[in-house]
């Protein structure tokens, strides 16, 4: 489920655009509707807000000006777990004696 704070990647016309990071998702005057604030990951950074109904930020089709759009949510990477190392660890020296 796509929310604040989460990273999105941008599809314009069925091709991957730009990242972006959803900052926030306030309720629109139209009922059913969300302002989504996403800062757009390009150079330079761009504040956008677009107005886009629940199913649309959760990756639905939409379309901006007749051309299709698409937010595709980046999962975030689950942290390494440290290796523990064994009882006897080995010491590899980096030139020779």
């Amino acid at each position: 489920m796509t929310t604040i704070n989460d990273l999105v990647l941008v599809y314009l016309e069925n091709q991957p655009a730009f990242y972006a990071r959803i900052e926030d998702i306030n309720p629109d005057v139209k009922k059913g509707w969300y302002q989504v604030e996403l800062l757009a990951l390009t150079l330079p950074p761009q504040a956008l807000v677009w107005i886009l109904e629940e199913a649309q930020i959760q990756g639905e089709e939409f379309t901006m000006g007749g051309k299709p759009v698409r937010l595709v949510l980046v999962p975030p990477k689950t942290p390494l777990q440290p290796e523990s190392p064994g009882p006897e660890g080995k010491v590899i020296p980096l030139r020779k004696p």
